[in-house]
Parts: C-alpha cells; sequence; structure tokens
C-alpha cells in the first residue's frame, strides 16, 4: 500500500475514534475497566499506562497521543499481522477495531485469518462478534462495529 493510502488509512481511523472514544481529558475507565485518557488511549507517548490519578491532558495532547498510537501501534500491527488489508478502508475499519480491542485478540482471532484468506464475505460477521465489554453486549460497541464494517468497502 503506498503511503497516500496509509495515509488515507489513518484520517478514517481517526475520525472513527472521535466518532466513537470521544474525548475525555481526565483519566476514567472505560467500559472494560481500563484506565483510560484522550480518545481512548491507555497508555502515554513514553509507554506508560494511564492511572485514574494521573493529570488531565490537553486536547492537542489527545490527538497526538492517539495519532502516534494508531500509527506506531495499531496500524503497524495490523499491516503485520493482516497483510490482505489491502485498501485504506480495510486497513482502517481493521485497525480500529484494533485499537478497541487489543492486538492481542486481533492476533488470535478469526476474523484475522478470515481477512489473511481473502475471505471478505465473511468478515463482517467477525467483526460483530467484538461487541462486549465486561461480560455483556454493548449497543455502542454494534455501532461502532456497523460503522467499521461500512469502511471495509472504502478504496
Amino acid at each position: 500500500m503506498d503511503p497516500k493510502d496509509i495515509e488515507r488509512a489513518l484520517a478514517i481511523v481517526m475520525q472513527l475514534l472521535w466518532r466513537w472514544e470521544g474525548m475525555v481529558l481526565r483519566p476514567y475507565l472505560c467500559s472494560a475497566g481500563v484506565p483510560t485518557i484522550g480518545l481512548g488511549s491507555t497508555r502515554y507517548l513514553d509507554g506508560r499506562a494511564v492511572l485514574l490519578t494521573d493529570p488531565a491532558i490537553t486536547r492537542d495532547q489527545a490527538v497526538i497521543l492517539a495519532r502516534d498510537q494508531v500509527r506506531g501501534t495499531y496500524m503497524r500491527a495490523v499491516r503485520g499481522l493482516c497483510p490482505e488489508a489491502d485498501t485504506p478502508g480495510r486497513l482502517a475499519a481493521i485497525t480500529s477495531l484494533t485499537y478497541n480491542i487489543g492486538v492481542g485478540a486481533l492476533r488470535a482471532s478469526t476474523l484475522r485469518r478470515r481477512v489473511n484468506a481473502q475471505a471478505w464475505d465473511d468478515v463482517p460477521a467477525q467483526f460483530l462478534r467484538w461487541t462486549r465489554a465486561g461480560g455483556r453486549e454493548l449497543r455502542g460497541l454494534v455501532a461502532r462495529r456497523q460503522d467499521e464494517i461500512r469502511h471495509l468497502a472504502i478504496h
């Protein structure tokens, strides 16, 4: 994928994060009970985990933090684990999901196997398997997965 396509994918992921993570400048517990800040970040640029006792960050810091993590951690992992995510929309959708569920979950997932088998008709159903947090299905996660699924068709 060329650098312009990667930048398009990054822009899509950032839009999804704005829509689904929200902007919270003080540490809080996400629906899965993980300390989080900004646009859904669970770690700082230096790798430290977010703690509920941490001070607030600025809006600009939150955007820089999320963009850095999307590009440097999540998108890089998706490109390595899912080389068949070959369009900006596919890369963005899978990266957004991975930002939410974690790299380890993607690595072990049937979703990854279906993507790499290029079984694209099966992929939306695999996205919809990731709608639970804290042991219960959340309407917000269902809506987020449906939004991510819509991006799979973007070339």
